[in-house]
């Protein structure tokens, strides 16, 4: 899934950062699911590569419990963090079985769970008034 990350990267939009992101998640039907970071001159509209994923994926009619892993690789000295927001949307978004591999081009990799990426992060129930 490294070398799918690796592809994904290709594709993104960084004419700001210079700094290519790439995100795989394989599905249980086999299914690899590209995601990219594309940047806007306005930064806060930008989209991380994991998001990029995740969003794409829902849009085309897969949903959560499809997903097996996720892989995000980048150029960095090592395996890349996802940002804050992407934790979120990757706590909310993946199974809570999914394997999750952050990667560098080097080769290092670091496998975790997303309570290991964001522990006590925001549950669905937490949004209701209860």
């Amino acid at each position: 899934m490294i070398e799918e990350a690796k592809k994904a990267r290709l594709k993104a939009y960084v004419p700001y950062s210079k700094y290519p992101v790439g995100a795989a998640i394989l599905l249980k039907d086999g299914t690899i699911i590209h995601g990219a970071n594309i940047e806007n001159a306005s930064f806060g509209l930008s989209n991380c590569a994991e998001r990029s994923a995740l969003f794409s994926l829902l849009s085309q009619g897969y949903k959560k419990e499809d997903i097996v892993s996720m892989t995000v690789v980048a150029d960095h000295n090592k395996p890349v963090s996802p940002c804050g927001a992407c934790r979120q949307v990757m706590f909310e978004l993946l199974p809570d079985n999914c394997e999750i591999t952050l990667a560098n081009l080097s080769g290092e990799t670091k496998v975790m769970t997303k309570e290991a990426l964001l522990p006590y992060g925001f549950k669905f129930e937490d949004t209701l008034n209860t």
